[in-house]
């Protein structure tokens, strides 16, 4: 998982990690930011899905499996993409590990700004 640094979401995992980032399933790396607090664009991975929080992930569980189970084959990892967001809860991460678990290439979670 990809999150701004020293952002709510970061702090959040910090001071209180869901048990997913707690037994090391879900890594995080905190990355540097603009100056309006987002986090700095990358080129690195293949944009599957993005949406405007992460309770959409856990509301729409099958569409994130569906369309990362259905990216097909490559060298680059998938990114589904969280525009905003001031906590995440096990039950958001869940489905992304779920999708995970049923994709052919590694999966990014990437947190662009607080909520």
């Amino acid at each position: 998982m990809e999150l701004p640094r020293d952002g709510a979401v970061d702090r959040q995992l910090r001071a209180n990690p869901p048990a997913s980032v707690a037994s090391g399933a879900v890594v995080v790396e905190a990355g540097p930011t603009d100056a309006q607090g987002n986090l700095e664009a990358t080129t690195a991975g293949q944009v599957v899905l993005s949406v405007p929080s992460p309770e959409a992930l856990a509301r729409e569980a099958a569409e994130v499996r569906r369309v990362v189970g259905g990216a097909g084959t490559g060298v680059e990892p998938l990114v589904v993409v969280v525009e905003a967001a001031e906590e995440l809860r096990e039950e958001e991460l869940e489905s992304i590990l779920a999708a995970a678990d049923h994709a052919s290439r590694a999966v990014i979670l990437r947190i662009i700004r607080d909520g």
